[in-house]
């Protein structure tokens, strides 16, 4: 049976050049780079070109990039850190109403120490409703957070107009003394999918992870706008300028700097290829089961997104089927699937709860052919027909 891996929200497979440029780092070249003896040079030297890799992928100074160990570790250096570094300031901050759990969570922390949080709306498409941004600024905000594109629908929202607004409003707080708003976004599902360059976007942070474009699980970054304060969350050395302490994870972060590297010039042909398979895989899967609906938008999303509620049944029953037919999908993020909770972000486009629970996500990546596509249709409709078939729900 040949296995189709359609999760890859969650994390894509790893390129086998990446694999090779990371080998020697966990063999032979293994010192530490902050090490003055020979042994340092060698790590010191692909740190400084993983990063040279990394920063050219969004087209930022390399000097503004900071290695973590990953993406929910970026979100809450950038939450935390600018959160408690501007305190004195103010401590309001706004997220939108879909973030991942790490931007969700990381401002609970934060309400634990006295700061207020407001959500921004999204519409029923999943994008975030830009003209309700400036009547949940208060005097005391210091922090947006919204990301570039939802890691379960889809949909890709629209930073670089919220990044106009801020800069309006900052222009007017800087004549009235408040706090300038520090704009982060969460870009985990788009870069290496799709082309981000931080200066077109106007953002001051951006998260993104190696492991989302065919890089390894263990390294992340942040993109830290030069004259942006960050209160380090990790106390101890020296490593990424004192922002964030601990020996780089040097295998990781070199295969990191290499995916960056060999994604940048594939995504133009990646994102059309897989387009036109998501497009085809809606379309089979809307036209064969009925009570079926597309959740987020049907243009402005992600090439690799497929997110679909199917009535009457649940995702885990569907995603037990298609495992026993080689599919590997999910119910949506990987976060809320084991929690077994409605997804917040299906709940705030105003899916209702009882088909929240039927939702499943197909995420695409450049290995994925049309055969798969053709394997999924010709499965999943029988799969959903069975279930329903057992559904005391279902009344045909």
């Amino acid at each position: 049976m040949k296995e189709i891996f359609l999760d890859n929200a969650s994390g894509t497979p790893v390129d086998s050049r990446v694999r090779d440029a990371m080998l020697p780092y966990l063999f032979e070249y293994f010192g530490n780079p902050l090490s003055i003896h020979r042994f340092g040079e060698k790590p010191r030297e692909a740190l400084d070109t993983a990063r040279k890799q990394v920063a050219a992928l969004i087209n930022a100074d390399p000097s503004d990039i900071y290695f973590t160990s990953n993406a929910s570790e970026s979100n809450n250096m950038a939450v935390k850190g600018v959160g408690l570094a501007n305190q004195a300031k103010g401590k309001h901050v706004i997220i939108s109403a879909i973030e991942h759990f790490s931007v969700m969570n990381a401002v609970k922390t934060l309400e634990k120490l006295g700061f207020q949080t407001s959500f921004l709306p999204v519409d029923k498409s999943g994008i975030v409703v830009v003209d309700a941004l400036k009547g949940l600024v208060t005097d005391g905000t210091v922090l947006l957070s919204v990301m570039h594109a939802n890691h379960e629908v889809g949909t890709i929202q629209p930073v670089k107009e919220l990044a106009g607004v801020i800069r309006e409003l900052n222009a007017e707080r800087k004549a009235k003394n408040l706090p300038q708003i520090i704009f982060h976004s969460d870009a985990v599902q788009t870069v290496g999918t799709l082309p981000v360059d931080v200066k077109e976007l106007g953002v001051d942070l951006l998260t993104f992870s190696g492991s989302q474009f065919y890089g390894p699980k263990g390294a992340a970054a942040l993109y830290i706008k030069k004259g942006v304060r960050v209160f380090p969350l990790i106390d101890g050395g020296i490593q990424e300028e004192g922002k964030r302490a601990g020996v780089e994870n040097i295998p990781a972060i070199v295969g990191m700097g290499k995916a960056a590297e060999l994604i940048k010039p594939e995504i133009a042909a990646n994102g059309a290829k897989m387009e036109a398979l998501r497009d085809e895989l809606i379309k089979g899967i809307l036209s064969a089961i009925k009570y079926s609906r597309l959740n987020g938008d049907a243009k402005l999303r992600l090439p690799v997104n497929v997110n679909i509620s199917i009535e009457f049944i649940e995702g885990e029953s569907m995603l037990m089927f298609l495992d026993g037919e080689g599919i590997a999908a999910s119910s949506g993020s990987a976060c809320t699937s084991k929690a077994l909770k409605a997804s917040h972000v299906l709940l705030s486009i105003g899916v209702p709860i009882e088909i929240c629970h039927g939702s499943i996500l197909f995420s695409l990546n450049k290995y994925t052919t049309k055969e798969d596509v053709e394997k999924v249709l010709s499965v999943f409709p029988g799969i959903v027909e069975k279930l329903r078939k057992m559904s005391p729900l279902w009344k045909g």
